[in-house]
């Protein structure tokens, strides 16, 4: 029977040592990087106008100029509310597998992962607090939890990191870098967009690795889990965009009815499309995915 031990091949070796020498030249303190700023303008866009969840919909002319700011400010809540949320889950994943038997490889880097995941969550929930006086509630859905071995099991959970990880670094490589948003958001984003490069490159080895152990040691019946549960974990991630709490605090009426009506709108296909490719690709690549439906 395969042991962790044997999983990771040289390609996750020297990734960890690459990874992990580029986290410690790399490192920044967190707590004197960035400027708070008094407040953030009402006024200004907070999340790029493609990222905003109307985009594109029959809905978006529901709102005026006014909600539709609003809404810009509290999808930017809720996206780094989602963040604080999925970092501490799978911070504590990772804190399982650190320095135990079959992780030796690994476990360098997880030391800076759960470092800097860390300063990531502390600096996401401090822009919710100080900007929109909250974190909005996890609304994440729930996963029966089911008994894998624990090849299948650790594949769904760095999968989890990986997809979690792709989503958010499409919007933080989008806001860094668009010069409608005050300098304040573009800055987390932009920080956040750098360690999670390394983070992903990572995340995407193992996540291979395990694969492809999986598809030499695992029946039919893990591999058919497997897949079934990355593109369940695609989708839920996707659905977690559309919050009605932010709805409901940019004054939008009926927020749940309004929710459905942008989800069901034929537009959001092609956004969800632009979010997920990169991971679509990866599972493609590694070929999870059917190569016939790229």
């Amino acid at each position: 029977m395969t042991t962790n031990a044997t999983i990771w091949d040289d390609e996750v070796a020297i990734a960890v040592t690459r990874l992990t020498a580029a986290a410690e030249s790399e490192y920044y303190n967190p707590y004197q990087t960035f400027e708070w700023p008094e407040s953030i303008p009402e006024g200004a866009l907070w999340m790029s106008e493609d990222l905003v969840t109307v985009h594109g919909t029959a809905a978006a002319a529901e709102l005026d100029r006014e909600q539709y700011l609003a809404l810009s400010k509290w999808e930017s809540i809720n996206f780094y509310s989602l963040n604080v949320h999925g970092i501490r889950e799978l911070m504590q994943e990772v804190v399982q597998r650190i320095h135990t038997p079959g992780f030796e490889i690994p476990t360098p880097f997880f030391h800076h992962f759960l470092g800097e995941e860390n300063e990531h969550m502390w600096f996401f929930a401090e822009f919710c607090l100080r900007y929109g006086g909250k974190l909005f509630a996890n609304r994440a859905m729930t996963f029966p939890k089911e008994q894998h071995s624990a090849l299948l099991d650790n594949f769904i959970v760095f999968s989890r990191i990986l997809i979690f990880e792709q989503i958010v670094d499409h919007f933080n490589s989008r806001m860094a870098a668009d010069a409608a948003l005050p300098e304040t958001i573009r800055a987390i984003n932009r920080v956040h967009h750098q360690d999670e490069s390394r983070h992903i490159a990572f995340g995407a080895q193992l996540v291979r690795a395990l694969w492809l152990r999986l598809r030499t040691d695992g029946d039919d019946k893990e591999i058919a889990v497997a897949r079934q549960y990355v593109e369940k974990y695609i989708a839920s991630s996707l659905q977690q965009l559309y919050s009605v709490d932010a709805y409901r605090n940019a004054g939008i009426p009926d927020p749940f009815a309004f929710r459905s009506r942008v989800l069901a709108d034929p537009s959001r296909s092609a956004a969800h499309d632009a979010v997920t490719a990169r991971t679509d690709a990866f599972y493609r690549r590694i070929g999870l995915f059917d190569q016939a439906a790229a």
